[in-house]
């Protein structure tokens, strides 16, 4: 008798936990649950994305002024003015013809239909 009631309660436990593990990979495979794993993995993986994304950004700023100043301190850009320099010159663009050191005073007329 104790072996038949081991055996049926050893049996009753086996079926209620396949039951339950069955029932549960059923509701992990209905549409709407694989829906929600989809879109928890998604995001989570923007997640990442972006925080890579954000790093590199990082890496790539550092770096970048780290060139700018070699670049200067090999261009002399950095260093430190001794002296004070020169105003620089001014040239100008286009010529200014009705400024008065630019007018012909020739006698030679560029009017051709001038009588000769």
């Amino acid at each position: 008798m104790f072996r038949r009631t081991f055996w049926f309660t050893t049996g009753v436990a086996a079926g209620v936990w396949a039951t339950t593990k069955v029932n549960r990979k059923l509701k992990q495979l209905t549409p709407e649950s694989l829906a929600a794993s989809a879109a928890n993995k998604a995001i989570e993986a923007g997640h990442r994305l972006k925080d890579r994304a954000v790093g590199f950004a990082l890496d790539v700023r550092d770096n970048m002024a780290q060139r700018e100043e070699e670049l200067g301190d090999a261009l002399g850009i950095n260093a430190p003015v001794d002296q004070e320099l020169p105003a620089p010159r001014r040239y100008a663009a286009i010529e200014n013809r009705n400024d008065p050191k630019y007018v012909d005073r020739t006698t030679y007329s560029h009017n051709r239909n001038e009588d000769h």
